[in-house]
């Protein structure tokens, strides 16, 4: 199993880090050819904006877009939420959708600026173990989900900052600054079952 890691910009030098830890071979993301030969993808936490202009300088969007689309898991964290979601509001004139495939309406910078970052335990669907320790950093939120896309987690006062839509996983907050890696292993799943369909 190769699971890559988006690595132009944002934190993924944590993920990889988690990753590692749990035997996984892991590739730094940044040009197509770096695509070559992976079974998932990790698009981390960053600025979106940034995000979008440097996947647009590198030509990453259409070989991400072909792969998702095939089938590819991919696991946004954050802005990589933004990046893959089919609606985005609170946005501005600079950014554009990028990966329109998760059935998902998205609001940017929900939770105000970096000054109101907090940390918070949810209780995530398919997470066993008890409540998950999340932290929010100028984070966005889930505004609206559409069939296929279904909720996995909510906030005490009912905002959606988790959802999961066949291969694609989108969560608000920032698991890989936790020492919890129950959702890294969720996604590794993920992994392992795609890769099992395809026998």
């Amino acid at each position: 199993m190769m699971i890559g890691v988006l690595a132009i910009q944002g934190a993924f030098a944590e993920h990889i880090t988690i990753l590692k830890r749990l035997g996984i071979d892991t590739v730094e993301v940044r040009l197509p050819r770096d695509l070559a030969g992976i079974d998932g993808l990790i698009i981390p936490g960053g600025e979106s904006t940034t995000f979008y202009n440097l996947l647009e300088h590198y030509k990453l969007i259409e070989p991400l877009q072909r792969l998702i689309a095939s089938g590819l898991p991919v696991w946004g964290t954050c802005a990589g939420m933004i990046l893959l979601a089919k609606e985005v509001t609170n946005t501005n004139r600079l950014m554009t959708l990028c990966l329109p495939v998760m059935n998902v309406r998205v609001e940017r910078n929900a939770f105000g600026r970096q000054a109101e970052s907090f940390e918070t335990c949810i209780n995530i669907t398919g997470i066993e173990g008890g409540p998950f320790p999340a932290v929010f950093i100028r984070a966005p939120l889930i505004e609206k989900t559409w069939p296929p896309a279904e909720v996995l987690a909510k906030l005490s006062d009912g905002s959606v900052v988790a959802a999961h839509q066949g291969n694609i996983l989108v969560i608000s907050f920032h698991p890989e600054l936790t020492a919890d890696i129950r959702l890294h292993r969720y996604f590794i799943k993920m992994v392992k079952n795609h890769l099992d369909s395809k026998g």
